[in-house]
Order: structure tokens, then sequence, then C-alpha cells
């Protein structure tokens, strides 16, 4: 047996720099979709190191930073900055979101309070049920358990 019928027909008719190119992007070929999981991932850790980035600011409604935000302030600004423009509102994040279950969320996600059908509170997904958030007037932003039952998640990306 030559070693030409052991590879595969198409394989047998390409060059070494062929096989050599479709090696090296076959993770691409072989799972779509991969690279946009690994894109929103990087996009997801920029923007959490942004908002962690922030912690200390004070809360000031409708103030999208750099030096004071509101809680959707907070998340329009983390992303923008990781290169990403978000909707502005809490509400409207949510509408323009990847809808994910608390059990696929990962570290990066949105995290939407609602009551009801309607979000009022918005943060970003830092692990171990804690977010990076701007809770209110009077407060900072700082990182803090989630509090309540009454959340949905959402991936950028």
């Amino acid at each position: 047996m030559t070693a030409q019928t052991d590879v595969p027909p198409l394989l047998a008719r390409t060059g070494t720099t062929t096989v050599l190119a479709l090696a090296m992007t076959g993770a691409m070929l072989l799972a779509p979709g991969t690279a946009s999981e690994a894109n929103a991932a990087a996009l997801a850790a920029k923007a959490l190191h942004v908002a962690a980035s922030k912690e200390g600011a004070p809360y000031q409604y409708g103030a999208t930073g750099p030096y004071r935000f509101d809680c959707s302030g907070l998340t329009f600004y983390s992303f923008k900055r990781a290169g990403r423009k978000l909707p502005r509102t809490a509400q409207q994040q949510y509408n323009n979101s990847r809808h994910v279950s608390a059990s696929s969320r990962k570290v990066g996600d949105l995290v939407f309070f609602h009551s009801g059908r309607r979000v009022y509170h918005v943060g970003i997904y830092a692990g171990k049920g804690r977010i990076w958030h701007s809770p209110k007037s009077g407060t900072v932003v700082r990182l803090e358990r989630i509090w309540n039952g009454s959340v949905w998640y959402g991936r950028v990306g």
C-alpha cells in the first residue's frame, strides 16, 4: 500500500502547503461559530476589566462616564471601550443582547434585573454570583453579589 492511499482523496490531490493551510485553519472549518464565541468572550473580558477599573466612581442618573455612571451608563461605557457600542438604556440593552440561561451564563455577560417584563437595572457578570454595577444614587460602582432571583442574562457579541 502506498502512502497516498492512506490519505483521504481530497488531501492526496493537494500540495503540502495547502494541507498545512487547512490544518492551521481547520478549527474554524470544523467548528463553525467557535471564532465568534471566542470574539464574544474576549469582548466580554475587556468590558468586565473596564467596569472593574471604574470601582468607586459615583452614581449619577443618566451619566455614561468616564467619571460618573448610572447602571446602563456603566455597561454602555465598558462595552464601548471594549469595542462594541450598546444601546443606552438597560431595557434597550436587554432587547439587543443574545439571551442566555442562568446555567449558560459566562463572565462578562450582562445581568438584567426585571419586574415582570420590565428591565430596571443592569450589571456585568463577574462570576461566582457577583456583578460589577452602579447601583443607585448615593452609591459608587462596585462588585456585589446578585441579591435577587428576578434576573435575566444577555450576551454581547
